[in-house]
């Protein structure tokens, strides 16, 4: 049977729909059919909706009932849309107690990729989409499999399982849209170093793939930015920042291109070549 390919989307920050992927996962998957030419039942995308802002959904309502008890808040819209958005970033960081929501986070994707090898096997190669905050997210946990085991939480090691794309040994395509990673990187010196994509170990399992990352970015969107730039090692690590133009006739040209990744062809379309390549790599 052939190998399949294993693919986990993340979205950002907010609560979005449990179905937030739906979209963007239809999207993909036609475009790979078109180009594979592969009958249904031969195709080999396996999907998997990171769903972490569920983490967090039952504090900040309670936080937004609890901040207007005693006061009368203008602006209301925008104060939910700063607990939405800006919240899930503060509540997410590390801190030095017990059950963290770093902790708690993380073992929700190792979830993920663990229902992933169900589906699609232990050493099927890995490609991951964020969106936003998920990008930070994908980027942090992938970076502690790397680089500190010594410092993954107590949940997310209970998760985890000896396979090798549980522990990100066969992460081969990352793709971030719409990324902040920039301005994380100023808690680094030097502005830090990211993620190996491909994994180190991806040869040890998949000696043909080669890997990409593609940092998808619009002028337009003040939340992300281009990565190369920003010191030797992100030039290197990665692949392309790619520009957009996200959204539509409304959005497109604002800060509410944010939000418009995962529909904008011009994103769609690398990355299902991206699976392709890979899918062609696999099966020489």
């Amino acid at each position: 049977m052939p190998q399949k390919i294993a693919i986990a989307i993340l979205h950002g920050a907010g609560t979005p729909k449990e179905n937030f992927a739906d979209e963007m996962v239809n999207s993909i998957s036609k475009g790979f059919a078109e180009k594979s030419h592969l009958n249904d039942s031969e195709q080999p995308l396996v999907f998997e909706s990171v769903f972490w802002s569920s983490i967090f959904e039952r504090e900040q309502e309670e936080l937004w009932e609890r901040v207007q008890r005693n006061a009368e808040l203008d602006f209301p819209y925008l104060r939910r849309f700063a607990i939405e958005f800006l919240a899930d970033a503060i509540a997410y960081q590390p801190t030095t107690i017990g059950n963290q929501n770093y902790d708690k986070v993380h073992a929700l994707f190792a979830e993920s990729l663990r229902e992933l090898k169900k589906k699609a096997g232990p050493k099927a190669p890995l490609c991951v989409v964020s969106h936003s905050l998920g990008s930070i997210i994908a980027s942090n946990y992938f970076f502690d499999m790397q680089y500190r085991q010594e410092k993954l939480g107590v949940r997310t090691k209970g998760v985890v399982e000896d396979t090798p794309m549980e522990k990100g040994e066969t992460l081969a395509l990352f793709y971030t849209m719409g990324s902040p990673m920039a301005l994380w990187s100023l808690r680094y010196i030097d502005f830090g170093s990211p993620i190996s994509i491909p994994s180190p170990l991806l040869n040890n399992y998949h000696p043909n793939l080669k890997g990409e990352w593609l940092n998808f970015y619009d002028k337009d969107d003040v939340l992300s930015f281009p990565l190369k730039a920003l010191n030797d090692i992100f030039q290197t690590h990665v692949t392309e920042d790619v520009a957009v133009n996200a959204g539509g006739l409304l959005t497109s040209w604002n800060p509410l291109s944010h939000i418009n990744y995962s529909s904008d062809n011009d994103v769609i379309e690398p990355i299902v070549n991206g699976l392709l390549r890979t899918w062609n790599e696999m099966n020489r």
